[in-house]
């Protein structure tokens, strides 16, 4: 598969589609009629939320407030909605890889389908046609307003147990914390 490709997409968004406790998770492009989603786990969501947050600071920082990150979510870049349907997966996310690209002043974020080995040396990017790469770039901006919303979609799970942190079923769980017995 080739690389699919956005600069400065109209729209790049993590979602949920399901209940709590059962979701599937996405990463969604969007550049007039073309919509490009990619599956991945809850776990990858948080990961590149947080680096991204992490990579702007440290952009700002480095920068010395020179370029042009913003330090928190512009209030007009925030979106709410639904990702946009129907939600038709290309591929299941493996590999992602951050960068910043100074000259453009850009957040590149590339995400490679997972292979079957996986291999540890494979790298974001290679150039295998058969393996799929989502490549985005965005402005700091989009970017910090991406980190927001991919935290607040996590967030709206299963509420974690006061105990142990394990997310709560509508039945409780079997907390740990209290040997056992249903918390």
């Amino acid at each position: 598969m080739p690389v699919i490709s956005y600069d400065l997409p109209e729209r790049f968004v993590a979602g949920a589609v399901g209940r709590p406790g059962d979701r599937a998770f996405y990463l969604q492009a969007r550049a007039g009629r073309r919509v490009t989603s990619v599956g991945l786990e809850k776990f990858q969501v948080t990961l590149l939320a947080e680096r991204l947050e992490e990579l702007l600071d440290e952009v700002l920082r480095r920068s010395g407030g020179e370029a042009h990150v913003p330090a928190v979510t512009p209030s007009e870049l925030r979106d709410d909605g639904p990702l946009d349907q129907p939600v038709e997966e290309e591929f299941k996310v493996g590999t992602m890889a951050l960068a910043w690209d100074p000259d453009d002043e850009r957040v590149v974020i590339e995400a490679q389908e997972v292979t079957e080995g996986d291999e540890e040396d494979a790298e974001v990017g290679e150039d295998d046609p058969a393996i799929a790469v989502l490549r985005v770039r965005i402005s700091a901006a989009q970017a910090r307003a991406f980190a927001e919303r991919a935290l607040q979609v996590v967030a709206a799970g299963r509420p974690p147990c006061p105990l142990c942190g394990l997310p709560l079923d509508a039945d409780g769980h079997v907390c740990p914390r209290q040997n056992g017995y249903l918390g």
